[in-house]
């Protein structure tokens, strides 16, 4: 009986039937190292236009500028560092020159509000001359008894003016100066130059270099 056969063989001692012996199959064949370790290419299964193709080692466009910035930036200088001791110094001009500004402009609105004020008080001081004078010329030349304290009340006044910078300007024969009096007329006089101040109407007053009023005088021709 050959393996062919598919009759089965009788076990003489038993007598029982034994069955056919078969040839098994052979086991499947281990995937290679190629397939197990995820080659897709070689499958039937993925479709070879799907599969990615390795990208050149060449630099895109993008990559080329990327690096043609990164030189530039690289060549540019460092900033070089803050000079601490110039910007100090040049901050304590600054402060000097504002604390310079800040006195010129405070001196000059002081000087502003006391020719103001001195303004204002002139009139009032002239009056009170006037009344001294017709007062002492009623007394006569010898007895000025009312008059006497109130010349003193206005000498106070006269010295408190000078002291903050006002003073009185009686320019009895001095040259005229257009600038600082008032001439109200001309007046021939003999054995005297003209262009001389040879009577004072009205007495001016100066607050430092600057003329609050100027006086009214006569000039000689």
């Amino acid at each position: 009986m050959t393996i062919d056969d598919h009759t089965p063989e009788v076990d003489p001692q038993t007598g029982a039937h034994e069955a056919p012996v078969t040839e098994s199959a052979p086991p499947p064949a281990e995937p290679a190292d190629g397939a197990a370790s995820g080659d897709c290419a070689g499958s039937p299964l993925v479709d070879p236009e799907l599969v990615a193709e390795p990208l050149d080692d060449a630099t895109t466009p993008e990559d080329g500028e990327d690096a043609a910035a990164i030189d530039d930036a690289e060549d540019q200088p460092e900033p070089a560092a803050p000079d601490y001791k110039d910007l100090y110094l040049r901050s304590a001009a600054e402060m000097d020159n504002l604390r310079k500004r800040a006195r010129r402009d405070v001196g000059v609105a002081e000087a502003r509000g006391i020719g103001r004020l001195a303004k204002e008080l002139l009139p009032a001081l002239d009056n009170l001359d006037r009344a001294l004078a017709a007062a002492e010329a009623l007394e006569g030349d010898d007895q000025h008894q009312i008059t006497r304290g109130t010349r003193l009340v206005q000498a106070e006044l006269a010295a408190a003016l000078e002291r903050v910078g006002i003073k009185v300007e009686i320019p009895l024969g001095s040259p005229f100066d257009p600038h600082r009096h008032e001439a109200l007329t001309q007046q021939p006089r003999e054995n005297v130059a003209p262009g001389l101040v040879v009577e004072v109407y009205q007495p001016g007053y100066v607050y430092e270099d600057t003329v609050l009023r100027a006086a009214k005088v006569i000039v000689s021709a």
